[in-house]
């Protein structure tokens, strides 16, 4: 299959310039979902940046209205970038704005988390070329050229995350919290000769086509705070459905959610809880060990239990993954993370049977797709000059060579 390998970046230059906190006390563990992670700037006052090391998952402030999206109409010409089954230049503009809306949706339709219709401001359009940058805009665009286009990548979201209080992008608001995405800009893939995308009324006439809306649904993901997914039937997955077909079944009006996967919903659940919900308050806790602890790596010290390990929740009656993780990690205030084999899989649907499952990511999804949600758990002197040496870590390469049994 086609990547459409996701390259959401945390930009730390930017990042301590922009920064904000999730609160003082200790992320509990690596929980559920893999999400992108920014460990807080502690060389600054506790005030802005909470006084603590322990990563925080990168997260947009929700409440109606708070999410703006804009779109840009500059589209690419050669090859087309968006094919469309109304080619009247109002209507194929129409047509990539419905799907947009619907796509917008899809993340919003998800019961038992706070992301509720009206969440997102009414889209909007904009005619300015090479729209998406570092300017505190959220935006969509389909003629604008990256460097991070390399060969087999179709799309890409880019993503500036705060590790203090009150800094601010471009026009964006200053930051009331850390973690807070700023900035979030999605990029398709206009310089590829053979490559173009398709809404889902035109899709079935052109089959070498990708279909947009699974594509901009899977990068609405990464602009939430999602990195990717091992569930081969996630939404969050790393590679994209072949040309001419689409990931999930189609959202409908009674189903707007429809082309997710469990796992996406449960992850979104993590990310965005209800407060409210009763439904999804299952947790599954643990640690993944090694039966020989001198098989663990010397360096870095202070690693005493498997990192990296994919951690699934299978529901025992429908065989679905119902939730899963990237495991190995915990932190509590004042951090650092401490690399001991803990998972957790939160917000899982009471009243259920779940069959537990661990394994290396030594297959299909690799280590470098998920790097967002692995490689930003540690901040040292080394990567940060002045930072405090008792909250400083240096994350271990992950696991990809063990085979579990249950004890």
């Amino acid at each position: 299959m086609t990547k459409r390998r996701n390259q959401t970046t945390v930009h730390r230059a930017i990042a301590m310039l922009f920064a904000a906190f999730y609160g003082v006390c200790g992320i509990p563990g690596a929980s559920g979902y893999a999400f992108d992670q920014i460990v807080p700037d502690v060389r600054q006052p506790a005030s802005v940046s909470g006084g603590s090391a322990c990563p925080v998952p990168s997260h947009r402030l929700i409440a109606q209205g708070s999410i703006a999206e804009q779109w840009s109409t500059v589209l690419g010409t050669n090859p087309v970038t968006i094919l469309t089954q109304d080619q009247t230049p109002a209507g194929r503009l129409n047509e990539i704005e419905q799907i947009i809306t619907q796509s917008l949706a899809v993340w919003t339709g998800v019961s038992g988390t706070s992301l509720l219709p009206g969440t997102y401001a009414p889209v909007t359009r904009t005619a300015t070329q090479n729209a998406c940058g570092s300017d505190g805009v959220n935006s969509i665009c389909f003629d604008q050229a990256d460097g991070a286009f390399t060969p087999g990548i179709l799309a890409f979201t880019r993503v500036i995350t705060a590790d203090l209080v009150g800094v601010q992008v471009g026009t964006g608001l200053p930051a009331t919290q850390v973690g807070q995405i700023l900035d979030a800009d999605i990029y398709f893939d206009p310089s590829g000769s053979m490559i173009t995308f398709a809404t889902p009324a035109a899709l079935a006439s052109a089959p070498t086509a990708y279909d947009f809306e699974s594509l901009l649904i899977h990068e609405l993901g990464h602009t939430l705070g999602f990195s990717h997914s091992a569930v081969l039937a996630a939404m969050m997955y790393p590679f994209a459905p072949a040309p001419g077909t689409f990931s999930g079944t189609r959202p409908t009006t009674q189903q707007p959610d429809a082309p997710l996967g469990e796992d996406d919903r449960t992850g979104l659940r993590v990310l965005y809880p209800d407060p409210g919900d009763t439904l999804n308050v299952g947790s599954l806790t643990g640690r993944i060990l090694p039966a020989n602890p001198l098989s663990l790596p010397a360096s870095p010290p202070g690693v005493t239990g498997i990192f990296g390990a994919h951690v699934a929740a299978v529901d025992a009656a429908s065989g679905a993954v119902i939730g899963a993780t990237l495991g190995g990690w915990s932190c509590t205030s004042p951090g650092p993370a401490q690399f001991d084999g803990t998972y957790e899989i939160s917000h899982l649907p009471v009243g259920h049977n779940y069959q537990l499952y661990a394994e290396p990511l030594d297959n299909t999804v690799y280590p470098s797709l998920v790097t967002p949600a692995t490689a930003s758990l540690c901040r040292n002197p080394t990567t940060d000059a002045g930072w405090p040496p008792l909250q400083a870590c240096v994350v271990p390469a992950m696991n990809t060579s063990f085979t579990t049994r249950t004890r």
